[in-house]
């Protein structure tokens, strides 16, 4: 992958850190953004120190003034973006009806709408440039069903989507737009949805209650898996694929 420079949302967490670290060992110089200050920081510190050019952008993507400041700055500040990746992501369960007015606009802002503020503020500078990549962390959870899940699996839904169609529009550009649907991976957003020790056991094995299958591969996900998705994606050797939906879930969905 050539020097060039990447947005990544979502920096802060598990695995926005592991994409943020991924291309920065590929060389990139990486704008690592998110609205957790504290955290960011410790993410951006510890990768500088190991030599990667990586800064802290901290930022909330979920409005539209914030998400065209951040990118304005970025540029003015790094130069193009070449590489965008929505990795900003929030999680809140419950049944439908338990699910409040709060949950479900807290989860689309970020999900769904951030997805859409920043891939409209980075796309309108790449195509007068007539390059770049885009890839958004969905979820497998965008197309099977999940009881506790609907908030998050619909605005996942809406992402996954949204990015197809921005795909179809700038490809006369150049622009590839791929999405990228992680299953059960090794973070704390993961370790949020177990009550006990049982809840690895019973993500590796499926839960029939929940009519949910368990891992065919027997075991979650690194960041890192994700990571190198999406890398793959942004790379050059990706040149010729765009509107890709990549699942990477061990088998979870069954290929679906």
């Amino acid at each position: 992958m050539r020097e060039s420079v990447a947005l990544v949302s979502g920096a802060a967490g598990g695995i926005g850190a592991a994409v943020v670290r991924a291309l920065g060992e590929r060389g990139m110089t990486v704008a690592a953004v998110d609205r957790d200050g504290d955290r960011l920081a410790e993410v951006v510190d510890g990768l500088t120190a190991e030599g990667l050019r990586v800064r802290a952008f901290r930022s909330d993507v979920s409005t539209s003034a914030a998400a065209g400041r951040l990118v304005a700055d970025v540029e003015d500040t790094l130069g193009p973006i070449e590489h965008l990746v929505n990795g900003a992501g929030v999680l809140h369960l419950g049944k439908v009806r338990d699910l409040t007015d709060e949950d479900w606009d807290a989860t689309f802002a970020v999900n769904a709408t951030g997805v859409f503020f920043m891939s409209r503020a980075v796309a309108d500078r790449m195509v007068t440039r007539r390059s770049g990549a885009i890839v958004t962390i969905a979820s497998n959870a965008a197309g099977t069903a999940r009881t506790d899940m609907a908030a998050y699996a619909a605005s996942k839904a809406a992402a996954s989507m949204f990015t197809k169609c921005l795909g179809l529009e700038v490809a006369q550009y150049g622009i590839r737009c791929n999405v990228v649907a992680p299953g059960s991976t090794e973070t704390p957003m993961l370790t949020s949805m177990w009550k006990d020790d049982s809840g690895r056991a019973a993500t590796l094995s499926g839960s029939p209650d929940a009519y949910r299958v368990g891992i065919p591969l027997g075991k979650l996900a690194r960041p890192s898996d994700v990571a190198d998705a999406v890398a793959f994606l942004l790379s050059d050797q990706a040149g010729h694929i765009t509107m890709h939906h990549l699942t990477v879930d061990g088998g979870a969905t069954l290929g679906v």
